[in-house]
């Protein structure tokens, strides 16, 4: 059986006459003898708009219906798209994760899909039918119905591509795919063809919207090969893939670019086991994400000087937390708003000397401060000036010659 995933984000089906367009593109695949199943995510705004709305009830929704609430958009949207097909006359009809059943475990507003019950709808393939899935929801072992959090309807397709063994799971959004930097801060951007699940997941780590990491990392651990597309151009788009099936010969495959960062640094901390854990345990809790970070033991060994990132909107609070956390002895505490961590993220970077060199040596010809360095197998990120990010983005889309089509 020749199936395909096909997933739509909230811009594809944003308005009726985007659902038109995507109904077309249904059919497309329904004409090329695939037995073609559609997941979808809410139309554009209206996830954000009920959750408004649960806010002006109560400022403490309760997360059970929360999720009831929320999950009502991607029906509406299911609906729209079948009714549509149905009109063209295609057999076609909508299923809410609880018809297939869809089933999750975890958390209400962040469960993860660890079994799709496949009968239904391969009976509905089987006499020609496309069925139209919900995204981003599920139903837990309480038959209540759970949402998957950010990235949910990726995630969705993903895993109903690994179920039902699709040849092809293809993501469609308002890009025609991957960029090797964001273009609307780089017109010279060019979009990637093929890219590894760890580069991808690197990319959307550190900002690239394309897709959630949960997403990537599905796809990665359940070997489903994803393509990014755009719903509005007929276009090739980027494939999502294993290291193996990769043959190029870039060094860097792309640069990401990070907004709104600040610099938290402890300077003379005193140093012994299990400083850094009181140090990060109490942001844990309170959700700060902590992002870089750097420690410099001085030479009698007696101190440290830890530095590390967050978003600024939780610089207030992170002053907070650390001047009231009462486990930890320190000299002096340094905040600094206004960073930006620039990354360059290849596989080639494995194999591949001198990358390092390079891209300090460029940023230092261009005057450019590096202030914390970072990196990874496949990944280096540094610290700079919010102001220099533009230039950053074009010396190192040039240095490592990105603007060549790949």
């Amino acid at each position: 059986m020749k199936i395909v995933v096909l997933k739509f984000g909230g811009t594809s089906v944003g308005t009726i006459k985007k659902i038109k367009k995507v109904a077309e593109i249904i059919t497309d695949y329904k004409k090329k003898n695939y037995k073609v199943i559609v997941v979808s995510s809410a139309m554009s705004g209206v996830t954000n708009e009920l959750i408004k709305k649960s806010k002006e009830i109560s400022n403490n929704f309760c997360d059970t219906e929360h999720d009831v609430l929320v999950s009502s958009g991607e029906q509406v949207a299911c609906s729209l798209i079948a009714g549509r097909l149905i009109h063209k006359g295609y057999k076609s009809r909508s299923w809410l994760s609880w018809q297939v059943p869809i089933l999750t475990t975890g958390a209400y507003k962040n469960s993860r899909i660890n079994k799709i019950n496949k009968n239904k709808i391969i009976k509905f393939l089987d006499q020609g039918g496309i069925p139209i899935i919900t995204g981003f929801q599920g139903i837990n072992n309480e038959n209540r119905i759970t949402t998957i959090g950010r990235g949910g309807s990726d995630a969705s397709a993903i895993m109903v591509a690994k179920f039902f063994k699709a040849k092809r799971c293809i993501i469609y959004t308002d890009v025609e795919g991957v960029y090797t930097t964001d273009p609307n801060k780089l017109k010279k951007a060019k979009k990637i063809r093929i890219i590894s699940y760890e580069e991808m997941l690197e990319m959307a780590s550190l900002g690239a919207k394309v897709m959630q990491p949960v997403s990537i990392q599905d796809a990665r651990l359940n070997r489903i090969d994803i393509e990014v597309k755009s719903s509005f151009k007929k276009k090739s788009g980027t494939l999502i893939t294993k290291r193996s099936n990769i043959f190029n010969n870039k060094i860097v495959t792309g640069i990401s670019s990070t907004q709104n960062d600040s610099k938290v640094s402890l300077i003379g901390v005193k140093d012994k086991p299990g400083v850094a854990a009181a140090i990060f345990k109490p942001l844990s809790k309170n959700l700060i994400n902590v992002d870089m970070v750097v420690q410099n033991i001085s030479a009698n060994g007696q101190e440290t000087d830890l530095t590390f990132t967050i978003k600024t909107e939780d610089l207030n609070k992170t002053k907070k937390i650390i001047h009231h956390n009462n486990s930890i002895n320190y000299r002096k505490l340094l905040f600094e708003k206004g960073v930006s961590k620039i990354s360059i993220i290849g596989v080639g970077m494995i194999t591949t000397p001198g990358v390092t060199f390079r891209m300090f040596q460029t940023l230092g010809n261009k005057k450019i401060n590096i202030k914390v360095i970072s990196t990874s197998e496949i990944k280096i990120s540094v610290l700079i000036d919010k102001k220099d990010t533009q230039k950053a983005l074009i010396a190192l889309h040039k240095e490592f010659k990105l603007s060549q089509k790949k």
